[in-house]
Formats: structure tokens, C-alpha cells, sequence
């Protein structure tokens, strides 16, 4: 398992995780276009992924100047493996190695990704979107989870 900053060439790949997911699916796959990640990757933020033999497992985005995680996904099949804890971890890190501003993020209630975002000590802070639970986190709730 590597964990590494995710690249252009890249997206492919992290599009064929996003769209495979059983849990907060996309109702129209167009809505994340190629090069909304590309924007997201090399500009807004920064991504990572999880490769395993080649091929990319999961993936993690968050945006710096709109201070969200973006995405976090895990390739079905390869969940329970300790994949969406390393990439969320890379990820918070660099984060808040780049700014102190709370960071946010939405997902689906009822959801395997509540009950992980709430493990990870994320504070649930009202709704956002289409009845998604709205979670906070600071840079000091991020040391006390080190």
C-alpha cells in the first residue's frame, strides 16, 4: 500500500473509484468532470492516493481555498483495510500544515462515512446541501486526535 500525492495522469482512475461507490453516489457522474479534480488537485487544494499493485485504491481531495474536503473515497473491495484513515490523515495534516482555518466537510447521514468522520473526531456543525450532516473540525481538535 502507498500512499502518494495524486497526479494529473491520475484522474482516470480516481474517476472509476468515485463513480464506483455504493454509498453518496453521484446522481450524474458528469457532475464531478475531469477537470474539476485536475482544479481541485493542482490549484485549490491537493489530493492523494492509495495505490495497491498499480492501481489506485482509494482517494482523498481537500480544497485550501474553500477550506473543505472535497472528496474521500475508497475503491469497493477494498474497504476495512485502514485506506480512508491514512489518506484522511495525510491529508489533515498537510491541511492545517497550510492554513489554521476550520476546515468543513458534508456526507449523507445513516452513512459508513458519518460514523467514520465522527471516529475521527469531527464535530457535527448543522446541515449542508440536500440534507447532508455538516462536519467541522479545527486545527486544535486536529492535534488532540494525534
Amino acid at each position: 500500500m502507498l500512499i502518494r500525492q495524486a497526479r494529473t495522469e491520475d484522474i482516470p482512475q480516481i474517476q472509476v473509484v468515485r463513480n464506483s461507490v455504493k454509498e453518496n453516489m453521484l446522481s450524474d457522474p458528469s457532475l464531478v468532470p475531469d477537470k474539476d479534480v485536475e482544479d481541485y488537485i493542482n490549484n485549490r487544494g491537493r489530493g492523494w492516493v492509495c495505490e495497491i499493485n498499480g492501481e489506485i485504491a482509494g482517494f482523498a481531495i481537500v480544497s485550501i481555498t474553500d477550506y473543505n474536503v472535497w472528496a474521500l473515497f475508497i475503491q469497493p473491495g477494498h474497504d476495512k483495510q485502514g485506506i480512508g484513515k491514512k489518506l484522511h490523515d495525510e491529508m489533515m495534516s498537510w491541511y492545517f500544515s497550510q492554513t489554521d482555518k476550520k476546515i468543513w466537510l458534508g456526507t449523507a447521514p445513516g452513512t459508513r462515512a458519518e460514523a467514520f468522520y465522527r471516529k475521527a473526531g469531527w464535530r457535527e456543525a448543522g446541515t449542508h446541501g440536500k440534507g447532508e450532516i455538516k462536519f467541522e473540525m479545527t486545527r486544535e481538535e486536529w492535534q488532540l486526535q494525534q
